[in-house]
């Protein structure tokens, strides 16, 4: 989304329609239903000029409503209609992502069979630990010796015994 503002504006460089997708990138990337008072006035505008930055933004919003549908059915058949548009809308960064979502299509379906069965709070345990071992490791001179710091603490290993002694 990001990529077609800052290209489209360094096309139009110098024209009064550049003028419009000025200090604009943070009301783009936020929700539609988000963007309040004059920003929001300022995005109708650009969707209503018909500039690349209008269509990413369109796209952009359609896609939230993936996330509502129960029926992997459903999803599916929104997704595979979603993408169809993104590779035809001409925008580069938007056919990527649509590429993207095809290539991974059975894995982000599989969030619609779990159906909320499925909890995140043991990967995020797991990214928790992560980061802290990684936090402790910066002395290290090599990622071998990360990676061993990590499958220790992860895998509950014993302290080894020291080489030398210290007196």
């Amino acid at each position: 989304m990001d990529h077609v503002r800052r290209t489209e504006t360094g096309r139009l460089q110098g024209q009064p329609r550049a003028q419009r997708l000025k200090k604009m990138r943070w009301q783009l990337l936020r929700r539609g239903s988000r963007v309040r008072g004059q920003a929001r006035t300022k995005l109708h505008q650009i969707v209503r000029s018909k500039l690349a930055t209008g269509r990413a933004w369109i796209l952009k919003e359609a896609f939230q409503h993936f996330w509502t549908y129960r029926s992997t059915r459903h999803a599916a058949a929104f997704l595979q209609s979603w993408t169809t548009r993104a590779l035809r809308s001409r925008l580069a960064p938007m056919q990527k992502a649509a590429r993207m979502l095809r290539r991974h299509e059975a894995l982000i379906l599989n969030w619609f069979r779990a159906k909320g069965e499925l909890s995140s709070g043991a990967v995020e345990g797991l990214n928790n630990k992560i980061r802290v071992v990684t936090r402790r490791s910066y002395g290290f001179r090599t990622y071998r010796a990360m990676e061993v710091a990590l499958y220790h603490n992860l895998g509950h290993l014993p302290e080894p015994e020291f080489t030398h002694r210290f007196s």
